[in-house]
């Protein structure tokens, strides 16, 4: 084939075999991800037909991960970034070291000189930052506590490799195998120093400058009524303010488009630019799965078997094991230490770069380059199967152990007191008072129930004085706040809150303690409909297809067609009667 025009053959091969390839998985119930670099592997060099261009594919990725981490920020705040720092620091800095030190270990057993060792070992220990986030999106965690904390914990990551980047090539002259050349002590500080400092001057630039700058941009131009300048304004912005951070200051392209999509978070037009900006962003994403296909030799699999299997180890279980120390350590819950754990049991984009800056030193030679590679695509093709496993044994744990007491803040950081017990009897307990919340506590009371609601912290928009309504702060996972809510002698459990793991740890506990206990809960997708029914909900509701059934009621039952009996009404019948008033 023609390379004439290698831009249109990426696009036209690689979305084609990976729209092929990733609707058979998706059709054998794994995950789309396995058909994405399947793809990339039969696109590329090592295999024969049809090979698509390597470097501009690797660009069209880098686009991916720009619009990916713009994304991220946009449902993110400087606020979530600081109330992870005392975890996502210290864990993720002693994730790193310990990493390192297992992957240098497996390194030397394979008789590796000391420098590629160390190179070999921060390969293997920085995650890639795309596919944590695609699952953090698709299972809608972004902003839950594991949510921003694995963000977190990816940020320091980057950190951590934008240094490892600038220092490495200080040590290359000492890191050859049988050199005895020496490096200055004040060089290497001055360059450290140099590279903090343009981190720090990049986020204050952003933080100043453009979180007045960007928001009012964009402002501008939603006034101008055009939805195409709007959405190249947003391109524009990112890209930009990405590039900028690499040619100026150093910066990945991932940590400067983060930054700017935290920057836009703080407008009201952050919900929009996050809606028009994801048809690119899942695009580019696909193409960066390609392009780590492309770079697979299948011939490592049958020449370095052993070699590949202990790399394999050292990110399967090594890295997996050090995070569920160091979190248990610093007193998380299970749940998110697990949920953690097995996210981070992946390398990618990083790791990609830094065997690249190896092999450029001659310090790595291209077995050890190899084997990062064959690794890091073994890795992502087994993480879905791993975070499916994780959220069995992530279930048995909610059933068998109360989430530990976590100290409630209201909305000023100060502290909460222990919930005082209710009184109530034959009463329904609604956990959350968000949207849906809301109106699920004022159904009921128009129907004679009393109702506890429980919330975390203080409620924008309070309810009237009304006896049927008790308002009860704290976390409704946490032992004493169960305790609390007098689940023994209520009727109902209404779980209002959208994410799954939490949701189904409330359950999990209500059921062993009432096990007669009506709970009904909502849920975003099929899979978290599954987990909470098998934590014991009696009802999961899933917005989408409840408003979905309500669509083809109202139509049905206006237009009968056919003579066929209109639609009856999809409401569910909890086969509970009202409470008199």
């Amino acid at each position: 084939m023609s390379h004439d025009t290698p831009l249109i053959g990426i696009l036209v091969v690689g979305l084609g075999l990976a729209f092929i390839l990733g609707t058979i998985a998706q059709r054998i119930r794994i995950s789309p991800l396995v058909g994405y670099l399947l793809a990339g592997i039969a696109v590329g060099p090592f295999t024969p037909g049809f090979v698509a261009d390597q470097p501009l594919a690797a660009e069209l990725s880098e686009i991916g991960i720009i619009l990916l981490m713009f994304g991220v920020g946009l449902h993110f705040s400087l606020k979530d970034l600081i109330s992870v720092r005392a975890i996502a620091v210290p864990g993720a800095l002693l994730q790193v070291a310990s990493s390192i030190a297992i992957g240098a270990g497996v390194a030397w057993m394979l008789d590796m000189p000391i420098g590629a060792c160390i190179i070999f070992g921060i390969a293997l220990s920085v995650a890639s930052t795309v596919v944590l986030l695609r699952t953090l999106q698709e299972q809608r965690l972004i902003e839950t506590e594991r949510g921003r904390l694995s963000v977190g914990w990816l940020i320091i990551q980057d950190l951590v490799t934008v240094l490892a980047l600038v220092i490495l090539p200080l040590f290359a002259p000492i890191m050859r195998s049988g050199s005895h050349e020496s490096i200055s002590l004040t060089g290497l500080g001055l360059a450290i120093a140099l590279t903090l400092g343009k981190v720090a001057a990049f986020m204050a630039l952003m933080l100043v400058i453009g979180r007045r700058v960007i928001p009012a941009i964009l402002h501008y131009v939603a006034h101008t009524g055009s939805r195409e300048l709007f959405r190249l304004a947003l391109l524009a912005l990112a890209l930009g303010v990405a590039f900028i951070a690499t040619e100026w200051f150093d910066v990945s392209f991932a940590l400067g488009a983060f930054v700017a999509g935290m920057v836009l978070s703080e407008s009201e037009l952050s919900h929009r630019a996050a809606a028009e900006t994801l048809p690119l962003r899942d695009a580019f994403a696909v193409l960066f799965f390609i392009s780590v296909g492309m770079l697979f030799n299948p011939l490592v699999l049958i020449r370095q078997p052993l070699p590949l299997i202990l790399t394999f180890l050292v990110i399967l279980v090594g890295t997996p094991l050090a995070v569920i120390a160091i979190l248990r350590l610093l007193r998380q819950p299970w749940n998110t230490t697990l949920f953690i754990a097995s996210g981070l049991a992946q390398i990618g984009e990083f790791s990609f770069i830094l065997a690249a800056l190896g092999m450029k030193m001659k310090v790595l030679d291209g077995r050890a380059q190899d084997l990062i590679l064959g690794a890091s695509i073994l890795s992502i093709l087994i993480n879905p199967f791993i975070l499916m496993a994780t959220q069995r044994i992530e279930a048995w744990i909610t059933r068998h152990s109360p989430a530990p007491a976590v100290p409630v803040k209201d909305e000023t950081g100060i502290l909460l007191p222990p919930p005082t017990p209710t009184q109530l009897e034959g009463h329904a307990v609604i956990v959350g008072c968000g949207r849906v919340g809301r109106l699920v506590v004022e159904g009921l009371v128009r129907d004679g129930w009393r109702a506890l609601v429980v919330e975390t912290g203080k409620m924008a928009d309070p309810f009237p004085a009304d006896n049927s309504i008790e308002l009860m702060f704290g976390n409704a996972a946490e032992a004493r706040t169960i305790k609390a809510m007098n689940l023994e002698k209520a009727r109902l459990l209404m779980v209002a809150i959208p994410e799954p793991f939490e949701a189904g740890q409330i359950i999990a506990q209500a059921k062993a303690i009432n096990p007669n206990l009506m709970i009904v809960a909502r849920a975003h997708f099929d899979s978290a409909v599954a987990h909470l029914k098998e934590l014991g909900a009696d009802h999961v509701i899933m917005g989408e297809r409840e408003m979905a059934m309500a669509m083809l009621a109202t139509a049905v039952d206006d237009l009968p067609f056919d003579g066929r009996p209109p639609m009856s009404d999809p409401t569910i019948e909890t086969g509970l009667d009202p409470l008199p008033a």
